[in-house]
């Protein structure tokens, strides 16, 4: 995690207008959002000690401290929270041996069962870099359509970032991309391998990868419900569950329709009876 808090600071700076804080913009602005100075007097710390938090060269601020940058730049839930975890990791580093999860690709045969248990749901195994590890029937002809499980390798990831199709077929494209991103800064903690994996999908996407990685977002939702255009039956309004396995890095996603006219796709999708599947509330 090391230069997190203070890239995460910088970034938020550089999103705040300075007319939503009560500053004038000024015709004069070389960068976007709050200038260093400007922060440092709303948030009523100097200059130089906001400067060495943004460059990580001081990365313990007091409670204090946090919450007075938090209230000048007009931190939301999310990144508050966001904050408080930088901070607290920043400080309790030192104490913990580093460990990383591994990008495993190890399917257990516990995992598996489950996968098939879960015969009228369509349901995924990803690991932290979004590689599709392992999926039921439901899943598969759902997914695949879609171009999702196209080669030998599929990554949610690179399929939501890389493959024009994804834009077409997720009408909230823009949303899912900016939890994709936030999950992966969420489970980056320091890996090299996630790093790398990032730099891979900068250089071959570009900016809507990258202009998300230096925003980044951090609104990570574990349950939902997703839009989809499915090329064979239609829109589907599916309800998610992402389910964090223990110790392995990996997440097990789980959809259900939403609403009885997906339960009613869904059951054609499937090639079963009408009202197999029931929809869930909301």
């Amino acid at each position: 995690m090391d230069g997190e808090l203070g890239a995460f600071l910088r970034s938020r700076r550089e999103a705040v207008r300075p007319e939503q804080v009560g500053l004038p913009a000024g015709p004069r602005r070389r960068t976007p959002g709050l200038r260093r100075a400007e922060l440092a007097t709303l948030a009523q710390v100097s200059v130089e000690y906001l400067t060495r938090l943004e460059q990580g060269r001081d990365a313990r601020p007091s409670p204090e401290i946090l919450a007075a940058l938090a209230n000048a730049l007009r931190l939301g839930p999310d990144d508050r929270s966001h904050l408080r975890r930088l901070a607290s990791v920043e400080h309790s580093q030192q104490l913990c041996e580093g460990r990383h999860p591994t990008a495993s690709r190890t399917v257990r045969p516990e995992v598996r069962t489950l996968l098939d248990a879960l015969r009228d749901r369509p349901a995924c195994l990803l690991n932290h870099l979004g590689d599709v590890l392992a999926w039921n029937e439901p899943f598969d002809r759902v997914a695949r359509p879609l171009g999702l499980l196209d080669g030998d390798r599929p990554n949610l990831m690179w399929f939501v970032f890389a493959d024009e199709r994804a834009r077409d077929h997720v009408p909230d494209w823009a949303e899912l991309a900016d939890q994709q991103v936030a999950e992966l800064h969420r489970r980056r903690q320091g890996d090299p391998v996630v790093d790398a994996f990032a730099e891979r999908l900068a250089v071959t996407v570009g900016t809507p990868f990258t202009s998300r990685w230096e925003r980044r977002p951090v609104a990570v939702r574990a349950s939902g419900v997703r839009w989809l255009r499915h090329p064979e039956v239609g829109p589907l309004r599916l309800a998610y569950e992402t389910l964090d396995l223990a110790d392995d890095g990996q997440r097990l996603l789980v959809h259900l329709p939403a609403d009885a006219a997906c339960a009613e796709a869904l059951d054609r999708l499937l090639g079963r009876r009408p009202g197999a599947l029931r929809s869930v509330a909301g």
